[in-house]
């Protein structure tokens, strides 16, 4: 944009009265964070129309959504974390799609899973603040969209969710024997399982993600990295995960093999 107008890096900093053009730079280059003000700023400067600027704002909107740093939220402790993050995501959906890599989807977990789960979290990301019970029960309070009428859930696991044993063994058993009875549930259109076997015919394993689908249309696609969580609106993103999840679920056995899959879960517990 600048560059556009034939504005210099020198001019351009003395027309936003900052003292050298490096901010110019450092900011074109992404080494400062696009905020409103800059947007605004930018337009100002190259004396952009209006409406470019509305175009300019919105898109810089979707940029801030789409990545929230966990970093962020390091002093709110788990549960204002995931109410900041997560919110009331799942009363307003219509279908979600989740593929898990890791552990098992959090609308399916039990309480004494989750907890482990959620020290687990607490441990890796150095938390001072241990309101782990609090972010249990606000987790806990969100599976009751699993009864709620009209929503669908598809499931899709990987088989050694099924066998990491991130808890005591009376622990895991319980939440095996849990998802065989969640099963079942009105909204659970289907729990898959990619057998470990399984011919993947170069189909790797990804990332764990979830696909978002809302009553007007509207579709997103969430990740949740290491360091943060990404979320997906733009068509071809989404659609992109969208044939990543095709792709997957048809490597997956579901009904009778699936719940088999479990049973020998199950069974290895006992040595």
């Amino acid at each position: 944009m600048r560059a556009a107008e034939r504005i210099s890096g020198v001019d351009f900093a003395r027309r936003a009265g900052w003292r050298d053009s490096s901010l110019v730079s450092r900011t074109e280059r992404g080494q400062r964070p696009i905020t409103v003000e800059t947007v605004r700023l930018w337009c100002r400067v190259c004396e952009v129309p209006d409406h470019r600027m509305a175009e300019l704002l919105a898109e810089q909107a979707s940029v801030a959504r789409m990545w929230v740093s966990l970093r962020e939220h390091h002093d709110l402790g788990l549960d204002a974390r995931q109410k900041a993050t997560v919110g009331d995501l799942y009363s307003r959906i219509d279908a979600e799609f989740s593929y898990q890599t890791k552990v098992l989807p959090g609308l399916l977990q039990t309480k004494d899973y989750m907890t482990e789960m959620l020290r687990g979290v607490r441990r890796d990301r150095r938390l001072e603040l241990d309101d782990v019970a609090d972010a249990v029960a606000t987790r806990m309070d969100r599976q009751r969209n699993l009864h709620r009428p009209g929503v669908r859930f598809w499931f899709l696991l990987e088989e050694t969710v099924l066998r990491y044993l991130y808890c005591a063994p009376a622990v895991h058993r319980a939440q095996l024997e849990y998802l065989m009875g969640a099963m079942r549930l009105p909204s659970v259109y289907a729990v898959a399982i990619i057998p470990m076997n399984s011919g993947r015919r170069g189909i790797r394993a990804r990332e764990s993600f979830e696909i978002d689908t809302f009553p007007n249309g509207s579709v997103e696609a969430q990740v949740e990295l290491l360091s943060g969580l990404l979320t997906l609106t733009h068509p071809e993103d989404v659609a992109l995960y969208r044939r990543a999840w095709d792709d997957l679920f048809g490597l997956a056995v579901i009904g009778k093999e699936a719940r088999a899959l479990i049973r020998s879960a199950l069974a290895a517990l006992d040595g």
